[in-house]
């Protein structure tokens, strides 16, 4: 995972989020938006209702590491900010891996259908 694949600065978070273009589940809200680079940006959002700081960053390692293993199902060129919702606590890693892969498949498939109808 390369630093310029992150999204950090406040700005940013929240012009994406700003956008509007979201999906969701049980478990994450994922808000994304056209960037002009030649890679994608993701962000990670865990709030301080959810637990600690030790219980927070381990969710989001858990998260960098689905996204490291999981790279293609990004899309170029665009930025990504995952919200992270309190049932995700409840579920083991598995649950999780294969929550953030749909709801990025949905988001995919959402993607393809808006280019097609352009």
């Amino acid at each position: 995972m390369k630093k310029t694949n992150v999204v950090k600065n406040n700005r940013d978070f929240n012009t994406i989020i700003e956008h509007k273009k979201y999906e969701k589940n049980r478990y994450y809200v994922i808000y994304f938006m056209d960037n002009q680079l030649d890679f994608s940006r993701y962000g990670i959002s865990v709030g301080k209702k959810l637990g600690n700081a030790v219980t927070r960053n381990k969710i989001k390692r858990q998260i960098r590491n689905i996204i490291d293993k999981d790279k293609n199902l990004y899309h170029i060129s665009k930025d990504y900010i995952i919200m992270v919702r309190k049932d995700l606590l409840e579920c083991n890693f598995t649950k999780r891996e294969n929550a953030l892969i749909s709801l990025l498949n949905v988001i995919n498939k959402k993607e393809q259908r808006d280019a097609k109808d352009n």
